[in-house]
């Protein structure tokens, strides 16, 4: 909004021409959603209290440390996405295209892990919405999406998948093309959602995750720098380097009361709207396999759950102590905060590993 009314004047006033920088407008944005994060966390908190029906929110299925935990709300993602999505219709340009795909992936995704949180915080319905119907309305936001982003993508990348390292390489998915968007949007946020699990775990990988998805996003946006790397080069994606900025401005605000002990849990509404941004991210700015890389303790986290449910139903013997990954160290006596900043650490190796696949060509 800010670029769309301030950016014409910067012929009148010098200082005007600052909204037309994206780099301005990234840390602009990051900076907005901390406040309004920072701001707006207590009364969220203390919104979600009053809504809170029962004792607990932990699941059955977790270790007993876990039990210290009761009473605490979840659906503290609601704030995430408050801070993101006004701090994005602030600084982001809105006639982009790209910017309203991301933001349909992330608000719907949201509002899917809205309704499950909001069901399990008032007990009205302690289990949630419906696996399947929770997975159904992801699909059909994500084949939007993707539908949407072959409308205004020119051809040939418009349902190319790219593969990291072998520039030459370009496959024309046709229509198959939407199906492989829907994975990847509905993967990621899935996987976000399983890693979701101790104060502090998934919203920093997240936030490295946007990270370098910024920096992939400008240099894609980019026609002088996607020449130079020899990246391909899709027009106005370099806008969602402001969204990239306010999912870690967003993060850091929630992170200021989740970190340990959690004040309020991220819930559906947050790890599902956030893994579902980065996913739609990576199909618009061609980096799909990537995220792969970067998102790694994502893949990680899902894979244990893969094979521990697959060992356990062919053989009857489960592979880890207990799935997903982090609990499975829980189970081996490694306290919360070492498995947290460990599986940071890993995280942050892996978005270096994926940063590294922009240079090597």
């Amino acid at each position: 909004m800010l670029y769309n009314f301030l950016s014409p004047l910067s012929e009148e006033a010098l200082f005007f021409n600052l909204f037309r920088y994206l780099t301005f407008r990234t840390g602009g944005a990051m900076l907005t959603a901390l406040i309004i994060a920072l701001v707006l966390g207590p009364r969220v908190i203390a919104w979600l209290k009053s809504k809170q029906r029962g004792a607990s929110n932990i699941r059955a299925d977790v270790p007993d440390q876990h039990l210290k935990k009761a009473g605490t709300p979840t659906m503290g993602g609601f704030l995430i996405l408050i801070s993101l999505v006004i701090s994005v219709l602030l600084w982001a340009d809105l006639s982009n295209h790209y910017v309203w795909i991301v933001l349909l992936v992330t608000v719907g995704f949201g509002a899917i892990g809205f309704a499950d949180d909001y069901l399990k915080l008032t007990k009205r319905y302690p289990k949630g919405l419906p696996g399947k119907l929770k997975l159904l309305g992801q699909i059909l936001i994500s084949a939007i999406a993707a539908y949407w982003y072959i409308q205004v993508t020119p051809p040939p990348l418009d349902t190319a998948l790219t593969i990291p390292v072998f520039k030459g390489v370009v496959l024309t998915l046709g229509a198959a093309f939407i199906p492989v968007a829907i994975f990847v949007m509905v993967g990621a946020s899935n996987a976000v959602n399983l890693t979701d699990g101790l104060d502090g775990l998934a919203i920093v990988p997240v936030m490295i995750a946007a990270g370098v998805f910024a920096l992939i996003a400008y240099l894609v946006g980019n026609a002088f720098f996607a020449n130079y790397l020899q990246l391909h080069y899709v027009a106005g994606t370099g806008e969602l380097a402001v969204l990239c900025g306010a999912i870690i401005g967003a993060g850091l605000g929630f992170l200021w009361f989740n970190a340990p002990p959690a004040m309020v849990f991220m819930g559906d509404t947050g790890s599902l709207s956030l893994g579902g941004a980065l996913g739609a991210i990576a199909v618009t700015v061609k980096h799909e396999l990537v995220l792969a890389i970067v998102g790694g303790l994502f893949v990680l986290e899902t894979i244990s759950v893969i094979v521990q449910v697959a060992s356990f139903k062919l053989t009857g013997k489960r592979v880890f102590a207990m799935a997903p990954l982090h609990h499975h160290f829980e189970k081996k006596g490694w306290a919360e905060p070492q498995i947290v900043i460990r599986f940071w650490i890993i995280a942050a190796i892996l978005a270096l590993v994926g940063l590294a696949t922009l240079k090597l060509r």
